[in-house]
Formats: C-alpha cells, structure tokens, sequence
C-alpha cells in the first residue's frame, strides 16, 4: 500500500512538471514570441477560434438561460419570507457575472474543446504523427498547442460575456412573469449592482480557465502512449484534471479580489 502510495505521488509530481515546463514554452511562443518575430499560425488559431465558440454558444446559452432562471427562483424562495424580492436582480447580477457564468462556461468548454483537444492530439500521437512533425524539425508545441492556447484564451472570454448576458436575462424573465417585476426596473438595478470590478474579475477567470483547459487538455494528448484505448483514457483525464485545476483557479482568483477588498 504505501510503495503503491508512493509511485502514484511520485507519477503526480512528474504529471505536473510535464505540465508546467509545457505552460512555460507554450505562454512564451503564444504572448512573448510573437513580439520577437515568430508569429503564431493565425490562421489556425482563428479557425479554432471558430469552432470552440461556433459549437459550443447554443449550449452555453441553454446552461446560462437554466442557471439564470435557477438562481432567480432559489434568491426570490428565500428573499420573500424577508419581504426583499427586489434584491432578486442584484443577487443574480452578481453571481452570475462574478462566478457562475464563468465557471459554467469553462466546465462545459472543458467537457467539449478540451476533450477534443485531447482526442486529437493524443491519436496524432499513438499514430506517430508527432514524432513525424519533429523529425522534419516542425516543434509541435509551437506547431499544435499554440494556437489551440491562443483560441480557447480569446474564446472561453467572449463565451463567459456572453453566458452573463443570457443568464442576467433569463433572471429577469422569472422576475417579470413570476415575481411581477418591472422589466426595465429590474434590469435597471441588476445594472445599478454591478461594478466594473465584478465584470473584470468575471473575465480574467475566464481567461485563467481558458488557459488551464487549453493545457491540460493539450498536455495529456501530447502525453499519450500505447494504443487507441489510452486515448480514451488520456480524454477522460484530461477533463476530470481540467474540472478540478478551474474550481482550484477559481477559489484562488476569488480570494485575492477578497483581499483587495
């Protein structure tokens, strides 16, 4: 048990220096490279661009839209036994903004983009595909990681945004049709709530949970050995590692705009 113990810390401490020494040469070809004239394949990148924002913006708005509507139910159940249903706007503004709508929108990215991720580069990497790329002296950090980094930290942004939209307008729905609030009072103190720092510190999770899943998923495909059922097992890992790394970058994120408070 404890020899068993040992090899499964010491495969852990060895997962995340791989993952670390990729962060480091992926960060600097993505945002410091470019700068030194060794642009990024943006070609690539705006297409990846595409798809993760393209096939996942039907759903994160359905997820938004149930999260909205959720929030607004749970808030007003709670706020009328005090009389304060009018706080409906204010509670769902903020927790949508500040938390829900990005960590809602980085699971679900995690579970689709980032699976994908995985998938790809983990078949390209059972079937020799790149080891071929560094044999002909193509790095494939630079080559397969970088754009898809650069894709999901612009992407998981814009559907973060786009996620408070929906999910502040789905609140306002059950306050209109369900608690008999005015459409343009509630809007206007869900405005009147938020603060400019609440949408800043919604976007930089965002941006942070983009990173994660965009490495992690990148990394283990990368790390992917043996046959075609390791890449199933490399996606699974991948997502499970994702889900667990943004709810620890969201805790950390949320303690330091605590402090500054």
């Amino acid at each position: 048990m404890v020899r068993r113990s040992s090899a499964t810390l010491l495969e852990q401490l060895a997962e995340t220096g791989r993952l670390w020494r990729l962060a480091v040469t992926a960060v600097d070809q993505t945002l410091v490279e470019p700068w030194r004239g060794k642009p990024i394949r943006l070609r690539e990148t705006v297409r990846q661009i595409v798809r993760a924002g393209n096939e996942s913006l039907s759903l994160v708005a359905l997820i938004a839209a149930l999260m909205g509507i959720i929030l607004a139910l749970q808030s007003a159940y709670q706020l009328r036994a005090i009389g304060a249903t009018h706080l409906v706007a204010d509670l769902v503004a903020v927790s949508i903004t500040r938390e829900l709508g990005p960590l809602m929108t980085a699971i679900l990215i995690a579970g689709r983009i980032g699976a994908a991720f995985t998938a790809e580069l983990g078949t390209m990497k059972v079937s020799e595909e790149i080891d071929a790329l560094t044999v002909i002296g193509i790095d494939p950090v630079h080559y397969l990681v970088v754009p898809r980094l650069a894709a999901l930290l612009v992407a998981v942004p814009c559907l973060a945004l786009f996620a408070n939209l929906v999910g502040i307008l789905a609140g306002a729905g059950v306050g209109v049709l369900a608690l008999g609030l005015g459409a343009g009072g509630y809007l206007a103190d869900s405005l009147a709530a938020l603060e400019l720092e609440d949408l800043w510190a919604g976007v930089l999770k965002a941006f942070v949970f983009g990173g994660i899943i965009g490495l992690v998923g990148c990394q283990q495909g990368l790390g992917t050995r043996g046959g075609a059922d390791e890449v199933g097992r490399s996606t699974t890992t991948a997502v499970v590692r994702s889900i667990v790394l943004i709810i620890a970058a969201d805790l950390v994120v949320t303690a330091v705009f605590f402090v500054r408070q």
